[in-house]
Parts: C-alpha cells; structure tokens; sequence
C-alpha cells in the first residue's frame, strides 16, 4: 500500500572536516529513524577535500536505510575537487543534484546549487567589468540549471533543492551587506515558472527558517546552525511531511489496489 504521506528530514551546512569522525553519525541516524528521505542541501564538507567526503560518506552510512539526495554548496567547490566529492557521495548512496532531477515515493526532486547576485530591484546587472559581468554569468546558469531540471518533473509532488536562497525573507539576520552573495531572485524566476510545492536551502547560517515566494511557495533555510541554535536541544535537521498525492501512484499500483 502506498504511504498517503511521506516525511523528509532536510539540513544544509554540516561542514564535515577532517576531525569529523563519528560526529555526525547520530545526526542521521536520528533523521532516518523519523523520515522517509533524506535531504542535504549543501556545504556537506568544510574545504571541499575528497578527505572529507570520506569521512562524511562512512558517517551517511547510518541512514542508508532511507534515499538520500542533495546538492553541493559553495564550500564544496573550495578545493576545486567537487566532482570528487560527488562521486564520492553518490558512491555511499547519496543522488548529488547538479541542475538532474530524481523520484522517490512519487515526488520528483530538482537541484542545483545555486549562486548570488541579490535580489528585486537590487540585483546585481551584467553591466561594467567582464569580472562582473562573469559573477551574473554564473548566477543566470545556476538558474538555468534548476529551471531545465524543473522543467523534466511530471510528478504531481515537486520539490526544489538548493544551497543559495531563491528569496530575501530565509536571509533576513544576516548582515545586510552580505545579501547579495546569500543568494539571488534569479532562482525565483526559475521557480515560479516551474511551480514546486517547497524549496529547501541553506548558506544562511544567521538567516531565518521559513519564507515564501512570490508564489507563495514555502522556504525552508535548513542550515545547520540555524536550526541548532533556534531549536535548542532538538536535533538540528527539519522534519517536513508531505502528502502524496493519488495521481503520484503507477498505474500498475493503482490497478492492483482497486
């Protein structure tokens, strides 16, 4: 019988580092003993070193029990190593979304990482020094990323993941200088043509949970931090459910359960 609901358990910004060994362990743990799938949103290792994705793969090794997926952030591109740290990754059984889409449970998932450049009417242009014009390069491409992504789900249920945030309300306690490199309104242009029912996020570590787009499509600012500091002594991953709906289940399910 199919679930009516499923539980995803969401957190960003873990920097696993060299001294990392059995640190996180019970983190996931915890999160596959409640969730159905589990989503990392980015900054999964502190330098971006194959190193540490070893160590953080032997330790995602606790939640194997339950799909795991998610993407890069900017600290995994630090090293210039981040296709080790995918393969890396994907090798311990983690989906690594780079502007790709997985399924699971009937719910189509789209991810990429994401980039700056600010957002509204504040947001940076491709104007003046080709170094600038190379920064909004960069951002548009991320949202390219995610949009040709989107664009491939036909699930009923579609879920956005990323590690900059696609709106100015999940940054909101940082410092307001800073903005413009948490993330950018580009990716909300992507998502309101591509509707999701929620997107998840991290980067902001001072940032706020929860925000919602244009749309009113639900954002979640899953950064680790964040969450450990604003819920003291609960475990610093978010628990969202999420209701599948009929048209999600095959029809080869459907014609065995009527």
């Amino acid at each position: 019988m199919p679930k009516e609901t499923i539980r995803l358990a969401a957190v960003a910004d873990i920097h696993c580092s060299k001294s990392s060994h059995g640190k996180l362990e019970s983190l996931f743990a915890r999160a596959a003993a409640v969730a159905d799938i589990l989503i990392l949103s980015g900054d999964l290792t502190d330098y971006g070193l194959p190193e540490e994705a070893k160590i953080l793969a032997r330790e995602l090794g606790s939640a194997k029990k339950i799909p795991m997926l998610g993407v890069l952030g900017n600290h995994d591109h630090e090293s210039g190593k981040a296709n080790e740290v995918s393969d890396i990754l994907c090798e311990a059984g983690m989906v690594v979304l780079d502007g790709h889409t997985c399924e699971f449970e009937g719910i189509g998932f789209a991810g990429a990482k994401g980039f700056g450049g600010g957002f509204g009417k504040r947001m940076l242009s491709p104007w003046g020094e080709q170094t600038m014009k190379a920064f909004v390069h960069e951002a548009v491409e991320e949202a390219l990323k995610l949009e040709s992504a989107l664009a491939k789900l036909r699930t009923p249920q579609k879920i956005a993941v990323l590690h900059y945030s696609p709106i100015e309300a999940t940054v909101v306690g940082e410092h307001r200088e800073i903005f413009p490199f948490l993330g950018s309104s580009r990716l909300e242009d992507a998502l309101s043509r591509h509707p999701v029912g929620m997107v998840f996020h991290g980067h902001a570590h001072h940032g706020s949970m929860e925000g919602r787009t244009k749309m009113n499509v639900p954002v979640y600012n899953v950064a680790m931090p964040l969450l450990a500091r604003m819920r003291p002594g609960e475990a610093p991953f978010r628990l969202i459910e999420v209701r599948v709906e009929p048209a999600a289940v095959s029809p080869a399910v459907a014609a065995r359960m009527s």
